[in-house]
């Protein structure tokens, strides 16, 4: 009877373990929509635009959401403003030097301030390194994690496939300048700052 129990006992401690462990999302979106948008209110031309073919993976336990580590990054060269001629000098040397530097990307470092804010979300501060133009600085920022478990499948219209799903959204600002981009230079035409905005679906199937 001893050795049953203990045999039960072992088979309840593995389901939990497995049932808290946490999950890789990855945020390669197979529908293809994840983009980040980015603002440089300048005085003379106030600049809006958006970054798309997001990648990276993010593991997320629901149990522990202050555990969560990972990476998400943007091709450079995936941004975009309306003119054309301005997203030229955009992606140029001069700029981003997108050939030289093709990733932007952020990478968890620590959670803290995890407050629930709904079912199966999470609000709180996400402290990590931010690389921009082959410049890495240590950034916190804002963000809300909303874990929408059986959801992955639901969302490409293949229920069947089951899955769950990770949603980050967030909002912050970095100084262009910190990241070698024309410091000081032409603020009147492209802001100094850089207000960036994300909402961003990872899946885990």
């Amino acid at each position: 009877m001893n050795q049953i129990l203990r045999t039960l006992a072992l088979a309840g401690f593995t389901l939990l373990t497995a049932a808290a462990a946490p999950k890789a999302f990855d945020f390669k979106d197979p529908k293809g929509v994840n983009a980040i948008t980015f603002t440089l209110d300048s005085l003379l031309e106030p600049i809006a635009g958006t970054a798309s073919e997001v990648s990276g993976t993010v593991q997320f336990d629901a149990a522990a959401p202050a555990a969560t580590q990972g990476k998400i990054q943007v091709a450079a060269s995936s941004l975009k403003v309306p003119n054309a001629t301005m997203n030229k000098h955009l992606l140029g040397a001069d700029w981003l030097d997108t050939d030289t530097h093709p990733d932007i990307a952020f990478a968890f470092g620590k959670l803290d301030s995890i407050a629930p804010a709904g079912e199966n979300k999470w609000s709180g501060k996400a402290t990590g390194q931010f690389t921009l133009k082959g410049v890495t600085k240590e950034i916190t920022l804002p963000v809300t994690l909303s874990y929408l478990p059986g959801q992955y499948g639901k969302r490409l219209n293949k229920p069947e496939l089951g899955g769950d799903l990770l949603v980050v959204r967030g909002t912050f600002s970095i100084q262009r300048g910190d990241f070698g981009i024309q410091p000081g230079k032409n603020e009147d035409k492209v802001a100094p700052a850089i207000q960036l905005t994300f909402a961003l679906v990872g899946g885990a199937k």
